[in-house]
């Protein structure tokens, strides 16, 4: 298995706490037929990398008035060439798909989310704040 992804599940696992907090928001802003990279929770489909171990998972997927969205998980992080590759995947699929994409962030990660977006050069409105 590829270094990076070892090194972002063992992030996903320290910032389970936010991940949680996020599903709570999003239930409770009407989404629902949650799917979660999270223990309890179904998980959404992962997509793999021909003739690779890499898989690209997003964090949150959930339905809300009949319409797709997926939502991946901003915190700061040393692997910034991973995530843009994820976001960058999981925002062209979307848009193929007709989805909604969003990054969600918190205080204390704003700055780092908003540079990583302008390198990619990602709109400011897949930014959700809790």
């Amino acid at each position: 298995m590829d270094i990076l992804v070892i090194m972002i599940s063992t992030e996903k696992t320290e910032n389970e706490a936010f991940l949680k907090k996020s599903i709570v928001y999003l239930e409770i802003h009407g989404f629902e037929q949650i799917k979660a990279d999270l223990e309890g929770y179904e998980r959404p489909t992962s997509y793999h990398k021909r003739d690779s171990e890499i898989r690209i998972t997003p964090d949150i997927v959930a339905i809300k008035n009949g319409k797709r969205h997926v939502f991946d998980i901003s915190l700061k992080s040393k692997n910034t060439f991973l995530l843009k590759s994820k976001w960058l995947f999981l925002d062209t699929l979307s848009r193929m798909k007709a989805d909604n994409f969003k990054i969600i962030t918190t205080k204390g990660h704003y700055k780092f989310t908003n540079t990583m977006m302008e390198d990619i050069h990602m709109p400011q409105d897949a930014l959700l704040k809790i």
